[in-house]
């Protein structure tokens, strides 16, 4: 039987404002083809379907289109909910989707009740863990183990206690952190208490664990392994190189796992230097059509830097600002930074940390007359040299 491991689509998602319906899309008719090509005879989605739990209906629509074209490409399809998905809404209509070859797997009640598949050597079971929320899942479980390693310890129990009655191959779903894994900056949080990772050791028995919530792909063994997710969804996953695993179960097991590498529509790229040297330099024209990363390093913040960057780069996406050099002396605490000083003087001194520069001769005469004219004296409570907030609120 050959499984087609995919996971974390996160459709709805966008990439600092920019719109990735239509980039999904494009990757998931690109794994309709390889199910086709490679003959797949089920597709696993590892949770994350959505990127929210309440998807808008144009989300819908693509991930059913998705989900269609994968089923005419001739696999059946096996989903869990991750922790971006509602498991009660993306769990609606299982049963009769069941009977057209989609099956969810996204309430605690169903973690051993395995999808059952059939090829020439017998039965292939395929278990699904949702994403379980530890308290919420410990209560519904009846267990006294907490977190994450303890909800995920009983579904797994069950899900062996299963295995064994019945024999034969077994697959294994699940979301979750498992140690060892890489994450990145887009993945959400699910700590608890301070802990979020699991060790791999909780998902022993099975002949492949096909795991999601890590956006990378990644092997942790020969049989554990993280698909990573559809599209790459922050910088820090600018040099990932997106995937789905193509897996192979024989007679006595797992045989073989193939890395199938997904197209990137657009790809992601960091540059830096001074505006002008970024508007002008012929070497940044191979990036002009990335997603785009600027971090300028003009000694004073430059104005409107993202309108003129973006008459170069369409798709610049995210600014940031580093001046060589440090900029004006870093941070300081409040105290440091108006003690002994006119209020005028720090008005300038919170200009020049802002932007790297005081206020030219013009600005600081406005300066000025805005403070005479907003802060008076108040009737003498205020000492010549305290701070702002001297007298403020009273």
């Amino acid at each position: 039987m050959r499984l087609l491991h995919t996971s974390d689509w996160h459709l709805g998602r966008t990439f600092h404002g920019a719109d990735l319906l239509a980039d999904q899309e494009a990757v998931l008719r690109h794994l309709a083809e390889v199910v086709q090509s490679e003959r797949v005879d089920v597709v696993l989605v590892a949770g994350d379907i959505y990127d929210r739990a309440v998807p808008s209906a144009e989300t819908v629509q693509v991930a059913t289109r998705g989900l269609a074209r994968i089923r005419e490409a001739g696999a059946q399809i096996v989903v869990t909910s991750g922790n971006h998905d509602s498991a009660l809404r993306l769990g609606a209509f299982a049963d009769f989707l069941a009977a057209g070859g989609l099956h969810l797997r996204t309430s605690i009640d169903a973690i051993d009740d395995p999808v059952v598949f059939t090829d020439e050597h017998g039965p292939v079971c395929v278990y699904g863990i949702p994403y379980l929320e530890p308290e919420p899942s410990r209560q519904a479980m009846g267990i006294d183990a907490k977190g994450h390693t303890g909800v995920l310890t009983e579904a797994m129990r069950r899900i062996n206690a299963d295995r064994q009655r019945r024999g034969g191959r077994s697959v294994v779903m699940a979301h979750a952190f498992v140690t060892g894994g890489t994450g990145s900056d887009s993945e959400r949080s699910i700590a608890v208490g301070g802990v979020e990772q699991v060790g791999g050791a909780v998902f022993d028995g099975p002949d492949y664990v096909a795991l999601g919530h890590l956006h990378g792909p990644q092997t942790l063994s020969e049989r554990l392994r993280y698909s990573g997710s559809l599209l790459p969804y922050s910088f820090s996953e600018a040099a990932h190189r997106k995937a789905a695993w193509l897996i192979d179960l024989g007679a006595d097991g797992l045989e073989r796992v193939e890395r199938v590498d997904l197209p990137v529509p657009r790809a992601l790229a960091m540059i830096s230097g001074e505006l002008e040297q970024v508007l002008t330099d012929p070497a940044h024209e191979d990036v002009r059509e990335c997603y785009l990363a600027v971090t300028l390093t003009d000694r004073v913040r430059p104005t409107d830097a993202m309108r003129k960057l973006r008459e170069r780069f369409p798709y610049a996406v995210h600014l940031d600002w580093q001046p060589q050099g440090g900029g004006s002396g870093g941070q300081l605490r409040y105290a440091e930074a108006v003690r002994g000083r006119k209020d005028v003087e720090i008005v300038e001194r919170f200009l020049a940390d802002c932007r790297g520069a005081g206020p030219e001769a013009s600005e600081r005469d406005l300066l000025e007359q805005a403070l005479r004219a907003g802060l008076p004296e108040r009737e003498g409570r205020r000492e010549e040299g305290a701070p702002l907030s001297a007298g403020v609120g009273r």
